[in-house]
């Protein structure tokens, strides 16, 4: 598992989808996944400390978690199945541990609700999936590079197959104006 760190949000001004851009936290690789507006929102809500009258979804989610006394140990984006991720929300419960299957939207919606520490709710990638999925953007033009160096090392070219696979990932983050990434960081 590798350590990620929740970026920014994007939105796409082709078909304002939006993304979520998690970063590694040792290295400038980054893993863009597609979420729906309403957990977009739930998260930008929480990163902007923007205050709400009345909890949310994923405020209550936590609450629930709270009040049964469990505690979330980690996020896990654990999977990619097609164009689909999957996640997990790893809870400490009882002295034991028990994996809740979510969607990885929602499990950074909470995770976000969680952070008062970073080590808090720690959100991990599998390995997998960022070699399926993950990028490395060329810091000039905020463009995806299609081979990836990853901590010394040199990834390999993906095959033909692959990059039809991933053509949507690239063609979507190509969109988005990439350039202020590290901006808003103080």
């Amino acid at each position: 598992m590798i350590e990620m760190t929740i970026d920014s949000i994007r939105v796409s001004l082709m078909n304002y989808q939006r993304v979520v851009i998690l970063k590694e936290k040792d290295s400038d690789r980054y893993l863009p996944i597609w979420i729906g507006p309403a957990e977009a929102d739930a998260i930008a809500v929480k990163l902007q400390k923007a205050p709400v009258q009345r909890p949310l979804t994923h405020d209550l989610l936590k609450l629930v978690i709270d009040a049964l006394g469990a505690k979330v140990d980690h996020i896990l984006i654990s999977d990619l199945k097609g164009d689909t991720f999957y996640g997990k929300i790893v809870l400490s419960v009882d002295g034991g541990q028990m994996d809740v299957d979510s969607r990885p939207s929602d499990a950074l919606a909470l995770a976000v609700r969680l952070v008062e520490q970073p080590e808090d709710a720690p959100i991990f990638a599998a390995e997998e999936v960022l070699d399926k999925a993950g990028i490395m953007l060329d810091k000039e033009t905020g463009k995806p590079v299609q081979e990836m160096e990853v901590g010394g090392a040199v990834g390999k070219k993906p095959s033909e197959e692959e990059l039809k696979k991933m053509s949507a990932f690239y063609d979507f983050i190509n969109t988005l104006d990439l350039e202020d990434l590290d901006k808003h960081k103080s």
